[in-house]
């Protein structure tokens, strides 16, 4: 099932079951992606909307959003607002595919590699560009990187 059908699907579910915090960031999955489509029929990319890969780039976002979030409140002291927010990316990390191992990282970055036949610094971009297409939404990139330019040194 594609991803707009799994989130509409949830959407209707916790509609039905009364789950208003669920309901709540549901519908702001909904209208980042809905967002997302207007840029890009007005843009000369054509009417097509968002791909699969640019859904999980925002929940991507959405997630990282979240996270900073939770922190400022926690540092606020305001421990009910970052449950809450904890809560939220629960529900939209429902929809991102499972986050990849250590082990299954490494492996990735050693492939995109060698596919790219990177030996210094300066492809390094070009590494990041075949991880990106491939692990959107499995990987986070602001670890993946550092390792990346470590393994490029």
């Amino acid at each position: 099932m594609e991803l707009r059908d799994r989130i509409n699907a949830a959407l209707k579910t916790a509609m039905k079951e009364k789950q208003q915090a669920r309901l709540s960031t549901l519908r702001l999955i909904n209208a980042a992606i809905k967002d997302r489509d207007i840029a890009a029929r007005t843009s000369d990319d054509g009417p097509d909307g968002v791909t699969e890969a640019e859904v999980r780039q925002i929940l991507g976002r959405m997630i990282k959003q979240r996270q900073e979030s939770a922190r400022a409140y926690e540092e606020g002291g305001r421990l009910e607002l970052a449950e809450a927010e904890r809560a939220e990316i629960g529900t939209i990390e429902e929809f991102l595919p499972r986050q990849l191992s250590e082990e299954e990282t490494e492996t990735a970055i050693d492939r995109a590699i060698s596919e790219t036949g990177a030996s210094s610094i300066r492809d390094m971009g070009k590494v990041m560009g075949v991880l990106k297409e491939r692990y959107t939404g499995q990987l986070d990139f602001g670890l993946v990187g550092p390792k990346v330019k470590a393994r490029l040194s």
